[in-house]
């Protein structure tokens, strides 16, 4: 990332090419994610797959290095499933997770043998009514919810709940007592939130519900413990703690602003006492990737043994969804400076060539500092807010204000790092019907990257635009 950036004529050459923002994958980061996941799993003797949680980033690429990874893909819609069938996916390394699995999503998975994992009654019975249609067996799993953790229960809007779902599996999957064309092959959770205690906990119920199906004659042959591994983002421990204090003071009106317009991200001041808490992804955070997955494996529920332990000699693949830790320093959001401003506070207001769309997440804001491609100047250093394109007073890209060695000029290039997880497409919109980011990919390592490196991804909406335009003026 920092090299690309210093490398001003080949910004230059790749927005005249592509336009603004763009964004940068760079896919051998991802295979050194994947294989640090492997280590932790072979280091256990365990069973194991892992499949590349594609709701990250829409980017094509990306799925086809999960292939060459021999990895799988998990797929959240019907296009997400098309194309990973397109980018040579093997139908037996695809799951199919949706949220809300329409027919036409289900019809492309009977057709394929794709393995689908079941919400709800409503699913099961449409799943097997295609099935039965085409005369196949599905391979199916069900997804779990509900799971004891220290002493409470965990809620979840997804899946049945860990007391009720053993006698659906054996029983309520057979529509009016007909014949079933669903093959039952494993479990599977996601859990919201970042907590190693509440997985390990839930993928300890679910080796005891795997014991407890197989007295009934259903062999469990994986159990998927979803996504939600951490990445930590920052360098600096102290940073992290002392930016707190700080938004902590100014939402208390102890010191000057360091967000726009005092945002407290999640702290409020109400009657004259501070309430709430930091809204935003743990950016600093010590118990992540390899980590985050080994605190798992070695977490005892109870008076039960290591989950590692529990799963000894068993013969269940262990599975995991990751999506933001396997793209971990995989990606960069470039975007060019159209102006430069002081509003009537008197802040200096820079204009980007992007919108808020192209940097969300879940998170209130992005606590990362981007890098700068910036024309030498002798001014001063500045802080600044950066803002977007869209008709919208909300329109900050970055909340906090960030200084700057000095004041940019109009095409300087601002960079913001390690995007590709969440943060490049997740949210991503075309109001004012302006273009998509363009993503671009380089596919090996090298000292020196030149134009041709920067392989652009098209996307089916792009392929059938022109075909539209041309139904519309007949």
């Amino acid at each position: 990332m920092s090299d690309l950036m210093a490398n001003k004529p080949l910004l230059d050459t790749l927005f005249q090419a592509h336009g603004s923002p763009l964004n940068i994958h760079y896919l051998p980061a991802m295979d050194e994610n994947i294989h640090t996941f492997r280590k932790v799993f072979e280091k256990h003797g365990l069973p194991h797959q892992l499949y590349y949680a594609r709701k990250a980033n829409k980017t094509q690429s990306v799925v086809e290095r999960a292939a060459q990874n021999g990895i799988g893909v998990d797929t959240a819609s019907y296009r997400e499933l098309k194309q990973a069938l397109e980018a040579g996916v093997s139908p037996e390394l695809l799951v199919v997770t949706a949220a809300i699995k329409t027919a036409q999503l289900l019809e492309l998975a009977v057709e394929h043998n794709v393995l689908v994992i079941i919400d709800n009654p409503d699913e099961c019975e449409l799943l097997n009514s295609i099935a039965k249609k085409h005369k196949k067996h599905i391979r199916i799993g069900f997804r779990v919810s509900g799971f004891y953790a220290e002493d409470k229960k965990l809620y979840s809007r997804f899946g049945f709940d860990i007391n009720a779902v053993a006698p659906f599996i054996t029983t309520g999957c057979f529509p009016d007592g007909g014949e079933s064309h669903l093959v039952y092959k494993g479990l599977h959770f996601h859990l919201d939130g970042y907590s190693t205690t509440e997985r390990g906990a839930a993928l300890t119920q679910c080796i005891v519900l795997a014991k407890r199906l197989e007295t009934q004659g259903l062999k469990t042959e994986f159990i998927d413990i979803g996504g939600g591994v951490l990445v930590n983002y920052l360098q600096h421990k102290d940073e992290w703690n002392n930016f707190q204090q700080e938004l902590k003071k100014a939402v208390q009106g102890k010191c000057d602003e360091i967000t726009f317009n005092n945002d407290g991200l999640g702290f409020q001041l109400i009657d004259g006492n501070l309430h709430g808490t930091l809204d935003a992804y743990p950016y600093y955070n010590e118990e992540n990737g390899a980590t985050f997955l080994e605190n798992i494996l070695n977490y005892r529920y109870k008076n039960y043994p290591s989950v590692s332990e529990l799963l000894q000699g068993k013969d269940i693949e262990l599975r995991m969804e990751p999506g933001r830790s396997l793209l971990n320093q995989v990606g960069m959001t470039l975007a060019r400076v159209v102006f430069r401003k002081k509003d009537a506070r008197g802040r200096w207001l820079v204009g980007l060539e992007m919108n808020m769309s192209q940097l969300k997440s879940s998170s209130a804001d992005f606590l990362l500092d981007p890098l700068t491609a910036l024309e030498p100047a002798e001014a001063a250093p500045t802080e600044v807010y950066f803002t977007g394109a869209y008709c919208l007073e909300q329109d900050i890209l970055l909340k906090r204000k960030i200084a700057l060695p000095h004041l940019p000029q109009v095409a300087d290039v601002i960079g913001f790092v390690n995007t590709a997880g969440y943060l490049m497409h997740f949210y991503e919109t075309q109001a004012h019907l302006f273009e998509l980011s363009t993503n671009l990919s380089l596919k090996s390592a090298k000292e020196q990257y030149v134009f041709e490196d920067f392989k652009e991804e098209c996307s089916e909406f792009d392929i059938r635009l022109p075909d539209l335009r041309r139904m519309t003026n007949s």
